[in-house]
């Protein structure tokens, strides 16, 4: 079974950093894109950032130059980059990838991890 296991969450002051990984593990043939989305109490989950297999990075407007997503291919995994925290950042990430499994195409999300800014 492929899956994906999230870590770095947690509890930051405004100002901090904090740095999640997103590592999949199980068979599978290859996994294209990559990306992080949030959710927020009562929000909809929305895009943070994504990279495609090849590198290209896309980020929402809102974590712009703070934030950075970046990818290790040999160790399948990707990881988010986070700078300049500020309380509205507080929500559950998810790590999500698409590619091809063993039986065709498949998409994937981690469990999600918390993290909370403190003002």
């Amino acid at each position: 079974q492929v899956q994906l296991v999230e870590s770095g969450g947690g509890l930051v002051q405004a100002g901090g950093s904090l740095r999640l990984s997103c590592a999949a593990s199980g068979s599978f043939v290859s996994l294209n894109d990559m990306g992080w989305y949030r959710q927020a109490p009562g929000k909809k989950r929305e895009l943070v950032a994504g990279i495609t297999s090849v590198g290209r990075t896309n980020y929402a407007d809102s974590v712009k130059g703070r934030f950075t997503i970046s990818r290790d291919n040999a160790k399948n995994t990707v990881y988010l980059q986070m700078n300049s925290l500020k309380p509205e950042d507080t929500a559950v990430y998810y790590c999500n990838a698409d590619g091809v499994g063993l039986r065709g195409y498949l998409e994937l999300w981690g469990q999600g991890t918390l993290v909370t800014v403190s003002s």
